[in-house]
């Protein structure tokens, strides 16, 4: 549901009910991932996508029917069929699990407050039992800090405690998942299964170097979720007019910068400047650092392999240097800044997700597939990650 939350959180502020279809889970090949959820309020306006448009216009029904029944949640399953070529089914061959309730944002104020949270950039989670007793399907529960709110079926008694320790280890993992839990009787009798949406606080991206290629790749970033600093020692160019899409824009040499600055492996570090004073005290100290996901710098192959020498010079370690994405990017044969900024950014996206950069078209298998599979394909063809 957080994949919606800007609108959610409109509709609970504005005390409007509405019907909330969410995929609990997937098996095969699919779209769109555990949690991705499509709501529909009483006046039929629809928003968000749980299968990039095959089954959206029955999903779209089922809750119109939720909402005017006002009945209990709903589970419902769509696979393929090439029976009929007008079935409803996933044409991707995936299977996807679906649980439709109604949502009273009177009833569950603590949603429309983690839902708050999460539209305004800050980390939370909601817990939403999708299997279990009749009377406990659809509860929720919300991780806010350090407090845990639920609703009514889950606010009192060891049921909701057993459901807010898994909700509160997964907002501290920063992952969405299904939870099994239940089955003792002191803690928690009923066996349950609980998704945990998870809105983990966005990851960052550094540029270092103010140019033109930097405006690109900051406005890239900021749509890829990601939380943008653009930093240069030069205050001439480093201003917050000419890097808008920026979140912040900070004066000072790179490597200073990150020496203070917190970063986690989400960080992606793009080293545009291609000026040694600059890139090779900050690379020198961006290889070091065990925790950052991505480290990448810009320049031709000569000033990649002066880069280099003088990064051994410094005494970087190979198996360090082996970490750096250089020259940055993929080859897609990009020219302008936004060209360059899509193929860096593309890189970025397949390095987290050890893709393996090579078109589709030359692929096998199924497009949607676990990270573990993607670096078995890496690794056979001996390609870098």
């Amino acid at each position: 549901m957080l994949n919606i939350a800007d609108t959610l959180h409109r509709w609970c502020r504005e005390a409007r009910p509405f019907a909330l279809a969410t995929v609990v889970d997937v098996t095969g090949s699919a779209p769109l991932p555990v949690g991705t959820s499509v709501a529909v309020d009483e006046d039929g306006n629809a928003v968000g996508s749980i299968s990039g448009g095959c089954v959206e216009g029955a999903v779209y029904e089922l809750c119109r029917q939720v909402l005017s029944d006002r009945g209990a949640p709903q589970r419902t399953w769509f696979g393929y069929s090439d029976d009929d070529a007008f079935a409803v089914g996933l044409t991707c061959g995936g299977e996807l699990d679906v649980l439709v309730q109604r949502i009273d944002p009177a009833t569950q104020p603590h949603l429309g407050a983690a839902l708050a949270e999460v539209a305004g950039g800050r980390p939370a989670a909601v817990a939403q039992v999708v299997d279990g007793p009749d009377g406990l399907i659809g509860a929720t529960l919300s991780v806010l800090g350090d407090s845990c709110i639920a609703d009514g079926s889950l606010a009192a008694g060891p049921t909701g405690q057993a459901v807010a320790d898994p909700a509160t280890a997964q907002l501290r993992a920063g992952r969405t998942a299904l939870v099994s839990l239940g089955g003792d009787a002191d803690t928690c009798p009923d066996r349950l299964s609980v998704l945990v949406h998870v809105a983990a606080t966005r990851p960052r991206m550094l540029i270092f170097g103010a140019v033109d290629f930097a405006t690109a790749l900051s406005q890239a970033g900021r749509f890829l979720g990601y939380r943008v600093t653009v930093c240069d020692a030069r205050p001439v160019f480093a201003t917050a007019a000419r890097f808008p899409y920026a979140d912040e824009v900070v004066v000072d040499w790179p490597h200073r910068y990150l020496e203070r600055t917190e970063v986690d492996g989400g960080t992606a570090v793009c080293v545009l400047t291609h000026d040694a004073k600059f890139d090779v005290p900050l690379l020198q100290l961006a290889l070091d650092l065990p925790v950052v996901g991505y480290v990448g710098a810009m320049g031709s192959r000569r000033t990649h392999d002066e880069r280099l020498r003088l990064l051994r010079a410094a005494g970087v370690a190979q198996e360090r240097l082996a970490r750096l994405r250089s020259p940055i990017g993929l080859d897609l044969g990009a020219r302008t800044p936004e060209e360059t900024a899509i193929s860096i950014t593309a890189e970025i996206i397949a390095h987290a997700n050890h893709g393996t950069g090579l078109s589709l078209t030359l692929g096998t298998g199924p497009i949607h597939r676990p990270g573990h599979q993607a670096l078995d394909e890496r690794r056979a063809l001996n390609a870098p990650y």
